[in-house]
């Protein structure tokens, strides 16, 4: 769905200010939600599961897009998404802790709503009245083992009792080579079923492998005003970390794509990267995409979200796919925002890249094309899962829709969240979606499926009242 945006003109700056709210409160206009377009003979039938804006909770839809399945207890503000385990477990971030973007802790529950295992045990922190607690400073992602992607793989073995944990922390520290600022930096974890922390990552100290140009650094080494200086400089924004999982590249003796390694994004730079477990940096695409011929092929992609390796037992497995957002990121000199250095590139639509992450070769693509190609635009959040059938699952985040394609990119199936927070508009976004198996949760009957035929639009009219 496309929203339409609006500015206000000179001559209407003598309109009342109810008239001025109703413009700035045209986005989004009117538009159907729930499920909107759907073939049942061609998509991969499941439940899907998403967070739902703030405090509403996990929500499971079916494929009539009827909510069969509601867990309150999460929260949607920046913890990361909810992923259902096989047995109808759910696992997700509880409460926030403004004024960090982070989660005090993740909640794994059964169908019922039983708490049955937890996390919070990175860092003791202060609450706003001075209270001391164990926080998880858990943020935008976490996978539990043998579930490598995040989603559903016939060849994964999700562990949901006893498995390990991989999560995506912040630190805040001092680091003078990056910054003469205080960071919140992004410190990956993993953490055993008892919550011993196992490995553990810093991004700020490597740096130095990030490929950030002479420009970028010194931007970073320049003093600047972070607002609440609480909650410290997020230079990075790692909002993804995903195992790579079992792999051909790794069966035909690749070591950078050992499945252990995890692959991360971090979004103010404009970079995908895979970290070995010893820390180096094992691969990495971007932050400059122009530096090769072949990252020039591909196209400069900034503000991604979650790059993953394509689970083995599904099409196109071992392949990179990543939600291309298109929004202002990355770290340099043209600069729409000015002397904070930071979103120095701007492309106002969106893409989805499958790519080949050796020969470094985009083999599948969706994206809007000419003209048309704003309406396809989700600035931040959102992501994309390959389902068993060869379609892909997208999320177009900040529109709140979720819609699956056919290799040849044709729409069969549509959904549009009805979950709306108030902010300084309304919103129904969705951070992340996924598709799983019906069996992977038991307690529900499996659905009737309803085709839905979408009307012309042409024809489609409110009635008066």
């Amino acid at each position: 769905m496309t929203r339409t945006r609006c500015s206000i003109a000179p001559w209407a700056m003598g309109l009342t200010a109810a008239a001025l709210a109703a413009a700035v409160y045209a986005v989004p206009s009117v538009y159907p939600t729930g499920t909107t377009i759907y073939d049942p003979d061609r998509a991969w039938n499941g439940f899907t599961v998403f967070i739902a804006p703030e405090d509403t909770g996990a929500i499971v839809v079916d494929m009539n897009g009827n909510t069969v399945k509601h867990w309150s207890g999460y929260h949607g503000g920046g913890g990361g998404p909810a992923r259902i385990l096989p047995g109808g477990h759910v696992l997700a971030a509880g409460p926030m802790r403004p004024p960090h973007q982070e989660s005090n802790v993740l909640i794994q529950m059964d169908f019922d709503g039983n708490v049955v295992w937890q996390f919070d045990r990175t860092e003791q922190v202060e609450t706003p009245d001075g209270e001391t607690i164990w926080s998880a400073r858990q943020h935008h992602d976490w996978q539990r083992e043998g579930m490598h992607a995040g989603y559903y793989s016939p060849e994964d073995g999700t562990v949901v009792d006893g498995g390990k944990t991989l999560v995506v922390t912040h630190v805040n520290h001092t680091l003078p080579n990056v910054s003469p600022n205080v960071l919140e930096d992004d410190r990956i974890i993993e953490v055993s079923a008892d919550g011993e922390i196992l490995w553990d990552w810093n991004a700020g100290d490597h740096v130095d492998e990030l490929g950030l140009s002479d420009r970028a650094r010194e931007l970073l080494l320049e003093p600047r005003d972070i607002g609440d200086t609480t909650r410290g400089f997020d230079w990075l924004h790692i909002n993804s970390a995903t195992y790579l999982g079992p792999n051909r590249w790794y069966d035909a003796g690749d070591e950078r794509f050992h499945p252990d390694n995890v692959i991360i994004s971090a979004r103010y730079a404009n970079l995908t990267a895979i970290i070995a477990r010893d820390g180096s940096i094992a691969w990495r695409l971007g932050p400059d995409y122009s530096e090769t011929e072949a990252g020039s092929a591909i196209g400069q992609v900034h503000g991604q979200h979650n790059p993953h390796i394509i689970p083995k037992g599904l099409p196109g497995g071992g392949n990179l796919l990543v939600f291309d957002n298109g929004s202002n990121a990355g770290w340099g000199s043209n600069n729409v925002r000015g002397a904070v250095g930071l979103g120095n590139i701007v492309r106002p639509n969106s893409r989805v890249l499958e790519i080949d992450p050796v020969a470094l070769e985009v083999v599948w693509s969706y994206s809007m094309a000419g003209r048309e190609s704003f309406k396809f635009y989700s600035h931040y959040i959102s992501n994309a899962q390959r389902l068993q059938n060869g379609n892909t699952l997208i999320i177009e985040g900040a529109d709140g829709r979720l819609f699956e394609v056919t290799t040849d990119g044709e729409i069969i199936w549509e959904y549009v969240s009805p979950y709306f927070a108030e902010r300084e508009a309304p919103s129904n976004a969705v951070y992340r979606a996924y598709r799983v198996p019906y069996d992977w949760i038991p307690q529900l009957d499996r659905p009737v499926e309803r085709r839905v035929v979408p009307p012309d639009l042409s024809e489609f009219r409110i009635a008066p009242q």
